[in-house]
Order: structure tokens, then sequence, then C-alpha cells
């Protein structure tokens, strides 16, 4: 199967109430642990590179790797473009073969985010490329994206409706009260799914998505500190907060510091337990099967996208 758009997934979703992953890939180790997860659960997936990711993977290796994902397997994959700074980096990777990017004007006014948005929607729709715009901003760090807590704000659900409808953008990046990074929550972890709620009664047929939705899976962080690391108080979105938003709504979710966190720890892990270990297959290769383990369980516990390819 060649590498889909976004459209037909979503459009599944929303009918079936389910949300699908959008996993952030850096390396060959993530992909292949990704796509493993998915063709094992028979799952729509969504793989993603930030502007970091493309800057150090290189985009051209990046999409040959993807190539070899889509050939070896039976199941639907998109390759999508996660904050997309500028329509400088949107062009770049349309015009490299990913069918679907987001072009983040959320540090822009209403209006100036309207008119970067529009001009991504006409280039990228002239060539069969989906687009998703976000609305509202995130607080936390993420590669390029640095939104402090006190400038962090609800997307606002008139002003959703008017985007849509202004810009044509394909999908909905909003915000309810996730955040970047590992330091998601200082106290109980809390959605406005009032306001998610809301936003799909007035645009019921734009899928929407939820950035900063890694759970910070406490194991996870467990193994990393423990074998060196120092991330204390890492808190994330619960999974029964993301599996409700899941089933009320949200048909893209997005998955990036989970990730991290497995590869990292079963690094460290490796290295602690055999300090003479030089060979980068010996600690990749657990790193690789970890990364598997959590994304299956983002799909068949979380998301519900098993056997929805």
């Amino acid at each position: 199967m060649p590498l889909v758009t976004t459209k037909e997934m979503f459009k599944k979703s929303m009918d079936e109430g389910f949300a699908i992953g959008a996993f952030n890939v850096n390396n060959m180790e993530i992909i292949q642990g990704i796509i493993d997860a998915a063709q094992k659960q028979n799952s729509p997936v969504i793989l993603q590179a930030s502007s970091g990711a493309i800057k150090y993977a290189r985009i051209k290796y990046l999409m040959k790797m993807v190539e070899a994902a889509v050939e070896e397997t039976t199941i639907p994959i998109a390759i999508h473009l996660d904050h997309g700074p500028d329509f400088e980096t949107c062009k770049e990777c349309i015009d490299a073969g990913f069918t679907s990017v987001m072009i983040d004007g959320s540090k822009y006014s209403f209006e100036e985010n309207i008119e970067i948005t529009k001009k991504v929607v006409e280039y990228a729709h002239e060539r069969g490329v989906v687009v998703e715009a976000e609305l509202g901003q995130l607080a936390g760090v993420e590669d390029d994206v640095n939104v402090a807590e006190s400038d962090a704000k609800y997307t606002d659900p008139d002003q959703a409706k008017e985007f849509v409808e202004r810009t044509g953008c394909d999908s909905l990046a909003i915000a309810i009260g996730t955040s970047h990074g590992a330091y998601k929550f200082k106290g109980e972890a809390k959605l406005r799914m009032d306001i998610l709620k809301e936003i799909k009664e007035k645009i019921p047929n734009t899928p929407i998505v939820l950035h900063g939705a890694s759970t910070v899976i406490p194991e996870l962080v467990e193994t990393c500190n423990k074998n060196g690391g120092d991330i204390p108080g890492a808190k994330g979105v619960p999974d029964e907060i993301l599996n409700l938003a899941s089933k009320s709504g949200v048909s893209k979710i997005n998955v990036d510091t989970d990730l991290r966190l497995a590869m990292t720890g079963e690094i460290r892990k490796a290295m602690a337990e055999k300090p003479s270990e030089f060979d980068p297959r010996k600690y990749l290769t657990p790193a690789r099967e970890k990364i598997t383990e959590v994304v299956e369980h983002k799909i068949r516990d979380v998301f519900e996208s098993t056997n929805k390819a």
C-alpha cells in the first residue's frame, strides 16, 4: 500500500469513535519500532517529523526509511510534518513527498495565522497534500516549540469555526490543557472536555488533533532515573483521559515524549548493566523493542485503533 493522506483515516476515526496515533520519528530504530507495533495491531498510523527531526535525520534519509516501512507492511501509513514553523518548511516537505503537513501559526495573531495557513493550504491542496493548523497555544518545550505557561491559551470555539471556514485547513490542533514535554501538569491532570465538546459541535466535520499528549509513563521515567537519568517530577496526560478524548471526537493524538523516554531508558539500562558494551546494536535493539511495546499499548488500550487499518 502506498503512502496515504490522513483524509480517509480521519473519516473512519470520526465515524467509528477512535483516535489515530501520530508518533514522532527521528531515526531508523524509532520508525521500525512504531511500524512493527502498528502492523501487529493492524492499525493505521501517522509517522511525523518535526523541523528539528528533519534537520537531524535529513529529509531524504527520512523519506527513504518511510518508503521502506510502506514496502514491508500492509497498513495505511501517512508521513506528516509536525509543527511546521513557516511556509518554506511546509513547501520543502510537500515537495519531498510528505502526504500531510502542519503549519503552526499559533504564535501569530488570529488574522496572521489565517493568512499563513491559507498560503500553505493553497500550495498543499494543489498537490494533493492535506494540512493541519493550530489555534490556541500549548505550554511547554519540544524541539523548536517553547511556550511559557503564562502565554498558553485555550482554543476559542467560535474562532475555531471561523478559522476553519476561512483557511480551508483539513484538521485543527486545539489547546484544551495538554502541553509539550515531560512536565505537563504540576497538580491534577485535567483537560477541558467542555471546550472539546463545543468545538466539535461547531465544526463537526473537521478532524480534531491533540498535541502534547504523551502519558509520560511512570515506569519509563523510573527506568531512566534508576540508570543515571535526572527527570524528577515528570507528569503527563493519564491514559484514561486520552481514551476519553479519543471517544469524544479527537481523531489524531500526538506522542513524542513517551518514545524518547522509552528509547533513552533502555539505552541507559543496557549501558549500566554492561558498561563494557560498545556495540550500538546491543543497546539499540532493546530500545527499539521498548518503543514497539509502548506504541502497541497506545494503539490497543488508549486510542483503540486495533484492526482499524
